[in-house]
């Protein structure tokens, strides 16, 4: 199977005009390609546009959108609102801290995997509710859950 490639920082920088309004569009960029905004391509941001370092961290660490901190292939969401935490999903938590040896709002070793917590996800009806790279899982349980990231983890 051909190895795919993915565009490098420079490659994303000479897309956009060295204006300070093009922070966040370049930093969404970034964030899409390498999963993550690291240090050096802050400052190669920040170089490009023109604005000070503390400008481009004080939106990397408003906006949750960012992370300054690698973040794994798959990221793994559940849902510890009233009803999700009522059917459950803080023992699906534990159980999933326990099989990815992470705590919750961290990345396992390999990158493979990030393990969040949310308020909320507004599905309510569907209860405990787990989202896994974008797409939800209703009525999780921890043997449903353990089945989909077994086939993430073989890709």
């Amino acid at each position: 199977m051909p190895k795919i490639t993915t565009p490098d920082i420079d490659t994303v920088l000479e897309k956009y005009p060295g204006e300070p309004h093009y922070l966040i569009s370049l930093m969404q960029d970034v964030q899409s390609l390498y999963n993550y905004i690291s240090p050096e391509h802050l400052d190669l941001i920040c170089t490009h546009v023109g604005v000070p370092r503390t400008r481009a961290w004080s939106v990397a660490t408003f906006y949750k959108s960012f992370s300054l901190v690698p973040r794994g292939e798959h990221e793994i969401k559940v849902c510890l609102g009233t009803a999700c935490h009522l059917k459950g999903s803080p023992r699906i938590v534990e159980s999933l801290e326990r099989e990815l040896h992470v705590c919750r709002g961290q990345t396992t070793g390999d990158l493979r995997f990030t393990l969040d917590t949310v308020n909320c996800v507004g599905a309510c009806a569907l209860a405990p509710v787990v989202v896994v790279d974008e797409e939800y899982q209703p009525r999780t349980t921890y043997r449903k859950l353990n089945k989909l990231l077994k086939g993430l983890a073989e890709d």
